[in-house]
């Protein structure tokens, strides 16, 4: 996988999550990820096309989205529902058109398909790529949330 396409995720990724929830998220150290568990409780994952094709998905602990939703809507979340779900995939939507504009710049044109959300206690995302899966895990004032970007190699 090229490095270069990671770091647009993770600025996309900080970016819409303090413009959007006025939350500050701090990335951890990436590292490959293996089968397993998405490693958190929702997930929005995205499909990726153009000059190369893979896949980006991020997920939540259930207290991190619930305050990421709540500073969205100002208003108390205090459980998965289907607003809930609706805003994963519009965060994961956001992310991915950010992180492909800045790649576009660069002269790397991709195209978004529509986010996927999935829910429950220890769901699994696979990524339907050639390329090693790369998480990058992220703290919060509400919990954790993992990114995940995968592309073929």
């Amino acid at each position: 996988m090229n490095v270069e396409f990671i770091n647009p995720f993770l600025k996309a990724t900080a970016n819409v999550i303090k413009t959007m929830a006025f939350t500050e998220s701090i990335p951890g150290k990436p590292y490959v990820k293996k089968d397993g568990p998405a490693g958190g409780d929702i997930s929005g994952i995205i499909g990726i096309t153009g000059e190369t094709e893979g896949s980006m998905s991020i997920s939540f602990s259930e207290g991190c989205i619930c305050l990421i939703v709540s500073n969205m809507f100002g208003e108390s979340v205090t459980q998965i529902n289907k607003e809930v779900e609706d805003a994963v995939g519009e965060i994961t939507n956001m992310i991915s058109g950010d992180a492909r504009r800045e790649l576009a710049e660069k002269g790397h044109v991709l195209k978004g398909a529509i986010p996927t959300v999935i829910s429950g206690k220890n769901h699994t995302i696979k990524h339907m790529s050639t390329g090693p899966a790369i998480a990058i895990p992220f703290s919060t004032s509400g919990g954790h949330f993992i990114v995940e970007i995968c592309f073929n190699n």
